[in-house]
């Protein structure tokens, strides 16, 4: 069971998902790049409630983690760090920022598996990708509002179980679309990327037969 996340990004998206974790009634630590000094002003002031720590600390009190660092920056975490953690993926390739990545323009898997060999010892999760911060807060809402959207997730089924909860009081269907490789669904350029859709859209667009709740529904019933 989830209690405590920690975040890695202290920008507009690490600190959109904490500011939506701490209302969904989790603990939130929060990491930059350097000492957690250098980040406790704003974290005071733009994500209240949560706790600003170094990244090793911030990981290692947590039972989910979540990567929410410019892609090109994603080597400067320790893979180390990560072994036997969940970690969750919402990185983006973006060329006019991240440049040129050989790494991932060379490869024609999704970002999240070239991203996944790095993190080898880690239960690598895909989601919370295709939707804009500023929709994560904006769009949340209680379950069975017929205006809920959904998000998908793709990774190691019973990880995705564990994430499909937090998805879920995060204010959002969770769809899981299946291993990590299914991410290349809704990376950019997707026409999943960016839009807003119901779980059952959502499945859909996804190509799925049905919509795939097992891995909510396990984390419910554990």
């Amino acid at each position: 069971m989830v209690t405590t996340i920690g975040i890695l990004g202290a920008g507009r998206v690490g600190s959109a998902i904490a500011r939506t974790a701490l209302k969904a009634g989790y603990a939130v630590h929060i990491a930059g790049s350097g000492p957690a000094a250098d980040i406790e002003l704003i974290v005071d002031i733009v994500t209240r409630g949560a706790v600003a720590m170094t990244a090793a600390d911030a990981v290692a009190s947590a039972d989910l983690v979540v990567l929410a660092v410019p892609l090109h920056k994603y080597r400067s975490v320790s893979p180390a760090t990560l072994a036997g953690k969940i970690a969750l993926d919402t990185m983006n390739y973006w060329q006019p920022i991240d440049g040129d990545l050989h790494e991932f323009t060379a490869d024609t898997r999704s970002s999240s598996e070239v991203v996944g060999d790095y993190f080898a010892g880690a239960r690598l999760v895909k989601t919370l990708n295709h939707i804009g911060y500023h929709d994560l807060e904006t769009d949340a809402r209680p379950a069975e509002a017929p205006d809920r959207h959904a998000l998908a997730i793709a990774g190691d089924a019973d990880a995705a179980s564990v994430v499909a909860e937090v998805i879920n009081r995060f204010g959002f269907d969770p769809v899981y679309a299946g291993p990590l490789a299914s991410g290349a669904a809704f990376e950019p350029g997707s026409s999943i990327f960016g839009g807003r859709r119901t779980a059952e859209e959502l499945t859909a667009e996804l190509g799925l037969a049905a919509p795939e709740t097992a891995a909510l529904e396990t984390a419910e019933a554990a």
